[in-house]
């Protein structure tokens, strides 16, 4: 797939105009047939029924009648322009169907043709080709390799073999399959989706381009994506951020959460900061939730499409059976939520509604909704009343008497009764209300409760992954899309790390004292100038610690004379740093890197462990460049953090200091594209001041060397 590079300073443009692809006017298929188990055949008959005042023109090479409607043997034949043109042929006619398509003014072009730019080389070049021309006409493409588009809103069903129900979710996937799957969870739970739209290779509408389009499509109350390659990063990125902000939660599921994902790399940062960290950080910064499978993207989509967010983490859960509430606790707990006790006073109100029997602490499980189902609304008033929750999980066998015996529902029914109710609880509380039952049909009351905007789940760890997914969506803030500056006039030429320690020192990173030496004589003198003991760097390694070449606590002439005669022999250095020791025994040594991500641009790691980063992978990532207070929140939020707070006695040492190394190392990287990675690894935190004992740099290959 083709991979843009990322935004630069300057504004990336927004919307491009999609209306083509979504309400044309006109639409040709090139490759009807009368097979209806080809794409072409499938694409053809569902056009033909499309809504009355949509001319549909059908290309076949040999004419005739297709799907019972007449023939052109060329898109020239048609005679006139068609808005949107579907092509269905071999890999080998691509070139030329576009170049018909856009000889009829066409503006969109969707090519479900495979076997192009996803196999690399000439395919992909073919495909690029194939761009250049559609933009150069002013259209768009969508593809190659996907099975369509649809547009519910306008009556636009083109999804090859799929038929997309009609619904508030715009769904946008690279993945024909993974569309499949997302559409059949949606009808298990009653939903569906304004806009379907799969983009295959992206060679030229990319995911960005169609998040854009969503922003003001007032249908669209959410937006949910599958994206492999999530090219155009920034503008990507601003676009789901302007979605979030036109109130239409976005929801991601991207893989490469695994190391067999991840790229290698010639830093510790390189390496931690993987495609998912990256992604992770995206996320975080514009308000998106990200998921891992298609059935966690639907049941999330479910409950916000709700509407209601918890407050905090502080979950009820009642049940007609003791099991399911012990495993909803359980579940809920792992997920993140709490599930605290309740108050005297709150169980006291409990005990008069429910019998003696019945367990009144948070889990309640009051053991007689088989036979009065209405406890379950009766009971979750009380609670979510006294405002001790900020969510309630009702599980257990509701709706199971209405599935098992639809002889005993009708007008009457309890089930329906206690489903209204629930309903009507979430309503006028505000505070969010999740079903988990071991039905697994659609009773008249689990219809009853989805027609009431409570969503139903199966599984105990769906409600709660839910739950918790809108515990996080309700009570933390994006921290926002940093804006790119404009690349420095003074590039950085050399990877060296004096002069990295030069360049980095400019930007006001403090390093320990030091002087460059070449043979015993020189290093003598520098370290009688800095003062014993000292610390000795063969400076032409990039790891320098894990090749042995850093020796530290030199306390004396005959023993920096002994490391420097080693180095020369083991290592060959010639050019060493002698650097005067830190004070390593009063401080905490953490990672900062950065590194330039190929589709999000420069991103910023902090993390504990200097030369045990790897091991502890205790580390935060974010898009850079940051400030001082995001980057104090980033430290702040590692779980190595009580280290630097005074932990155990210790005294609490400076975080400033390190949020404004870590902000001036963020802010060099971003106004440097030619710098590929820099780290400070260690810098070293002490209870006033954050010193570099260590700094790498990594130039970028040369434009086509990459």
């Amino acid at each position: 797939m083709d991979a843009a590079p990322p935004a630069s300073g300057a504004a990336a443009p927004q919307g491009r105009d999609l209306s083509p692809l979504f309400d044309p006017l006109s639409i040709a298929v090139v490759g009807a047939s009368d097979d209806a188990s080809k794409w072409g055949g499938d694409l053809a008959a569902r056009l033909l029924r499309s809504p009355a005042g949509r001319r549909i023109h059908l290309v076949n090479r040999k004419g005739g009648m297709v799907q019972g409607a007449r023939s052109h043997t060329s898109l020239g034949a048609i005679g006139s322009r068609v808005d949107l043109v579907f092509l269905a042929v071999p890999a080998v006619g691509f070139e030329e169907a576009v170049d018909d398509a856009l000889g009829i003014g066409a503006k969109a072009i969707v090519v479900v043709t495979a076997g192009l730019g996803e196999l690399g080389g000439e395919g992909r070049d073919r495909q690029r080709a194939a761009v250049r021309r559609v933009r150069a006409c002013g259209g768009l493409l969508v593809g190659p390799n996907c099975p369509g588009v649809a547009d519910t809103t306008t009556g636009l069903q083109a999804v090859a073999l799929l038929d997309i129900p009609p619904g508030s979710i715009a769904f946008v996937s690279q993945s024909g399959g993974v569309g499949d799957e997302v559409v059949a969870r949606a009808l298990d739970h009653g939903q569906g989706f304004t806009r379907f739209v799969t983009l295959g290779n992206q060679a030229d509408v990319g995911i960005a381009d169609v998040l854009w389009s969503l922003v003001d499509h007032e249908p669209t109350r959410l937006v949910a994506l599958y994206a492999e390659d999530l090219r155009d990063g920034r503008r990507l990125a601003a676009a789901a951020a302007a979605c979030t902000r036109a109130g239409k939660p976005v929801i991601m599921l991207a893989p490469g959460r695994t190391e067999a994902s991840s790229r290698a790399a010639r830093s510790h940062t390189g390496a931690l900061t993987s495609d998912a960290s990256v992604v992770d950080a995206v996320c975080a910064a514009v308000g998106a939730v990200r998921v891992d499978t298609p059935d966690e993207l639907v049941e999330l989509a479910v409950g916000m499409l709700a509407g209601r967010r918890p407050r905090g983490a502080a979950l009820a859960i009642t049940s007609d059976g003791g099991g399911h509430s012990a495993i909803a606790a359980d579940v809920a707990t792992a997920a993140g939520l709490t599930v605290p006790r309740f108050t005297e006073a709150l169980r006291a109100r409990l005990a008069d509604l429910l019998p003696v029997n019945a367990a009144l602490d948070n889990p309640v499980d009051f053991a007689i909704a088989s036979v009065d189902p209405s406890a379950h609304a009766t009971v979750g008033r009380c609670v979510l009343e006294s405002g001790e929750v900020d969510a309630l999980l009702v599980t257990g066998e509701f709706g199971y008497w209405g599935a098992r015996f639809p002889e005993l529902t009708g007008p009457g029914d309890q089930e329906i009764q206690a489903a209204r109710d629930l309903g009507a609880l979430a309503r006028d509380t505000g505070v969010p209300v999740v079903v988990s039952t071991v039905n697994k049909g659609r009773s008249p009351a689990v219809e009853t409760l989805l027609a009431e905007g409570v969503p139903v789940y199966r599984e105990i760890g769906a409600a709660a992954r839910v739950l918790a997914g809108l515990a996080r969506a309700g009570t933390t803030e994006p921290c926002g899309l940093p804006d790119l500056p404009e690349p420095s006039g003074d590039p950085v030429t050399d990877d060296g790390y004096w002069a990295a320690r030069e360049a980095l020192s400019a930007r006001g990173i403090s390093f320990m004292p030091a002087r460059l030496a070449h043979d015993g004589a020189t290093a003598l003198a520098a370290a009688r100038d800095l003062g014993f003991p000292v610390a000795v760097k063969a400076t032409g390694l990039l790891h320098k610690s894990d090749a042995g070449g850093v020796v530290l606590d030199l306390a004396d002439s005959p023993e920096l004379l002994a490391a420097v005669r080693g180095l020369h022999e083991r290592l060959g250095s010639r050019v060493l740093s002698i650097e005067r020791m830190a004070p390593r025994g009063q401080g905490v040594e953490l990672i900062v890197g950065c590194r330039r991500d190929p589709r999000f641009g420069p991103v910023v790691l902090v993390g504990v462990g200097g030369i045990y980063t790897e091991v502890l992978r205790d580390f935060a990532v974010a898009l850079a460049p940051i400030d001082e207070a995001a980057a104090r929140r980033l430290i702040e939020g590692l779980r190595g953090a009580p280290l630097l707070q005074g932990a155990r006695g210790r005294p609490a040492l400076s975080v400033a200091a390190a949020a404004g190394a870590a902000a001036a190392l963020s802010r060099f990287a971003a106004e440097h594209p030619e710098v590929a990675e820099v780290e400070l690894n260690p810098l070293l935190v002490t209870a006033d001041a954050a010193v570099a004992l260590d700094a790498r740099l990594v130039l970028a290959p040369p434009a086509g060397e990459a």
